[in-house]
This record gives C-alpha cells, sequence and structure tokens, in this order.
C-alpha cells in the first residue's frame, strides 16, 4: 500500500515562525512534530528528533555545509536528503518543503 503525499500549509511567511538564533524551529504539522532549518531563502523540513537519542534538532545548529547538526552528540545529517554525513550511519526523515504564491508548504505521508 503506498501512501499519498499530502501537502500543509505551515507558514504565510517564513519570518512568521519564531525560528530561534541558529534558523531553528520545531513546528507541529498535522501530528507530527517537525523541525524547520531556513538556510538563506530555503526552507527545509526533517524530523525534530534525531535518529540516534532523540535530541531535539531545533536546539542544533545548521552548518557551513548547510548540514542540521544535532546539539547532543554533534552527529551532521544532509537536509536535502537525510543521510548522516558524520559517518554513524543514521538516517534523518525529511520532508519536501515548497514556497508557492500563498504560502510554505510542507509535503507529509
Amino acid at each position: 500500500m503506498n501512501k499519498q503525499l499530502t501537502w500543509h500549509l505551515f507558514a504565510l511567511h517564513l519570518n512568521e515562525l519564531n525560528f530561534n538564533h541558529e534558523n531553528l524551529v520545531e513546528i507541529k504539522v498535522d501530528g507530527k512534530q517537525l523541525c524547520i532549518a531556513r538556510v538563506n531563502d530555503k526552507a527545509f523540513a526533517c524530523a525534530a528528533k534525531c535518529p540516534h537519542a532523540a535530541a531535539s534538532l531545533s536546539s542544533g545548529y545548521v552548518n557551513v555545509q548547510n548540514q542540521i547538526v544535532c546539539p547532543l552528540h554533534r552527529y551532521k545529517f544532509n537536509l536535502e536528503n537525510g543521510r548522516n554525513v558524520s559517518g554513524e550511519g543514521y538516517f534523518l526523515k525529511t520532508y519536501p518543503v515548497e514556497e508557492r504564491e500563498d504560502g510554505w508548504y510542507v509535503g507529509l505521508y
């Protein structure tokens, strides 16, 4: 059974979200806790918790390679595909994000 991707409006403008000084924020969309990362004029969505030890990724930071870094053990993940790039072998669930005329949407399964 294939799940259908559904799009959910999460913000009219990115500046209405309460991003921390690292440009990360945790939000709830359709019952799922997500971490939204703002990098320049783009937004990325991923699971709110690190797959290793469940630390809140919104308490981490985005490094200069545009990877989200977990605050607990400094594991790094590619924001576009969720690959663990620091070598531990974990996978971070990521979600597609689109900017449309009427706001910012995230695709959930």
